[in-house]
């Protein structure tokens, strides 16, 4: 991971826009960039086989949901 420092900046989409949709959209920004997981992996040494584990692991979960996705809006139509 880069030491480089992340921005994210979160502008309200219209003028009285909640607090609260704010926050919730700055933090799936924040999942989406793996901010949080990318700190946490830096704080402890991983074998090399465990983070390739974890990342199929991962790869894998991604697939099934966009998967199952695809296979829900088929079965729609």
């Amino acid at each position: 991971m880069s030491r480089r420092p992340i921005n994210i900046e979160i502008k309200p989409k219209y003028k009285d826009e909640p607090f609260e949709r704010m926050a919730r959209r700055f933090m799936k920004k924040v999942k989406k960039e793996r901010i949080v997981e990318n700190y946490r992996d830096c704080m402890y040494y991983e074998k090399p086989s465990m983070k390739r584990k974890r990342e199929r692991a991962r790869r894998k979960k991604v697939l099934e949901k966009l998967r199952s996705k695809r296979e829900n809006t088929l079965n729609k139509h």
